[in-house]
């Protein structure tokens, strides 16, 4: 399949742009530049861009796609107290074919906002990889590991042993869109013998590590009670930084947690809405990009957000620091757009996302500027970090393949997924 987009204003990572032609042949991005190579003529298809920006896709690397099912559920309450009074009890009732729905309908929201690929902690993962297969998406899908007992032998964990089983079934199906990272929810959801296990298992697999980190003061304070020092320097005694880490929240990181994460690579990802619903806090995007950590964007699960909306966590981003610091010049438009793509590229191992160019994976998403209160202006990043919303994506191409035109899925039944997932709602509420 050759595909020809043109007439599309296409930033680069300063925020330039220019009208550009671009060619995507199968999978691949062929041809960007402003004058077609001569001989080139025939198409499968030729989509206009003029009026529209034509972006990299946006990488969501931090949710809990099931958890679209409960969506609402313990508003207005502390992490806490919203984990184990509300999530918790209702997580007792869900199963695979109901991870499933939520996972099916967290893509198709994900997909109308430009969000090419996502990186999912839950449980249930053979059918959150099997959603990502059917609809088209990419995805870094990880078992959540808890262990609270120590005298319990690691290796003897069910979910290690799920962790392994999805790895071995599902690592690099569905043409490599899915890859299988490994899991340790957060230090306090876990022993010190099953960090240093899963952490070493990791590297053994070659795998990337997703974890909860500093979520909330509560959290960060109780570490330094038990083990005198932060989830972060404990993360590190037990070897967990020595594999690629993708570190959920960090709200409370101090400075040396900060040097740990950057020296080891690690990437932080930030979730603005979830952690000012839950009352959280903030994290600090300035010292950490100061400091020469990766920043991705992540929108959490939806029952602490309460939407897959990547775009609007951007715009959240790109105004919430300017007012915490008061300096207009803090965390820049181009600041968050590179989290959504390039940052949280690099944190998936899908390097090479930052800007559309030669050899790139067509994974791309259109935006039309063709409305009131949105226009093109020479700083395409502008437009999108403070005018544009999920409802201007008018196209979202994963590998080459259209999963959503003008408002149409087309690897998606949306119409039996609303129901179903009406229906399972239901069941999970009862």
């Amino acid at each position: 399949m050759k595909i020809l987009i043109k007439n599309a204003l296409c930033p680069d990572l300063s925020g330039q742009s220019a009208v550009k032609n671009v060619i995507v042949e199968n999978d691949t991005v062929v041809f960007a530049g402003d004058v077609l190579p001569k001989g080139c003529s025939s198409f499968d298809r030729t989509i206009d861009g003029a009026g529209c920006i034509l972006m990299p896709g946006f990488v969501n690397a931090h949710c809990h796609t099931p958890m679209t099912l409960l969506r609402g559920l313990g508003s207005d309450c502390p992490l806490d107290v919203w984990l184990n009074d509300h999530i918790f009890p209702t997580e007792d009732k869900l199963n695979g074919d109901l991870a499933y729905i939520g996972t099916m309908s967290a893509i198709a929201e994900m997909i109308r906002g430009g969000v090419t690929s996502f990186s999912d902690m839950y449980f249930f993962c053979d059918r959150v990889a099997d959603a990502v297969i059917e609809s088209g998406i990419k995805a870094n899908i990880s078992r959540s590991v808890v262990s609270f007992d120590e005298s319990e032998a690691p290796a003897s964990n069910f979910r290690v042993a799920e962790t392994i089983s999805l790895f071995n079934d599902y690592n690099n199906a569905g043409n490599g869109r899915v890859k299988i990272d490994f899991s340790l929810h957060a230090e306090y959801t876990n022993t010190e013998s099953m960090c240093r296990y899963l952490a070493e298992l990791a590297k053994d697999y070659g795998a990337r590590l997703h974890i909860h980190l500093s979520e909330t003061e509560k959290e960060h304070n109780e570490c330094i009670g038990r083990h005198g020092m932060t989830p972060t320097a404990f993360f590190e005694k037990c070897g967990v930084f020595d594999v690629p880490v993708t570190a959920a929240h960090c709200v409370w990181l101090d400075r040396n947690d900060m040097e740990i994460m950057a020296s080891k690579g690690a990437t932080a990802v930030h979730n603005p809405r979830s952690n000012l619903k839950l009352g959280s806090g903030v994290m600090d995007f300035e010292a950490l990009s100061k400091a020469g950590v990766n920043i991705a964007l992540g929108t959490d699960g939806s029952a602490s957000n309460n939407k897959q909306d990547l775009i609007a966590e951007m715009q959240l981003s790109a105004i919430l620091h300017k007012g915490i610091l008061r300096d207009a010049s803090a965390v820049r438009a181009a600041d968050v757009i590179t989290a959504a793509t390039a940052g949280g590229s690099v944190a998936q191992g899908r390097e090479g996302y930052a800007e559309i160019k030669v050899g790139m994976p067509a994974d791309l998403v259109l935006i039309s500027c063709d409305r009131p209160g949105v226009s093109i202006c020479e700083d395409a990043f502008s437009t999108l970090a403070y005018a544009a919303d999920r409802s201007d994506v008018v196209m979202t191409m994963v590998d080459g393949r259209i999963l959503f035109e003008n408002g149409e899925y087309t690897t998606i039944d949306i119409a039996r997924i609303d129901h179903e997932y009406a229906a399972a709602r239901e069941k999970l509420m009862c």
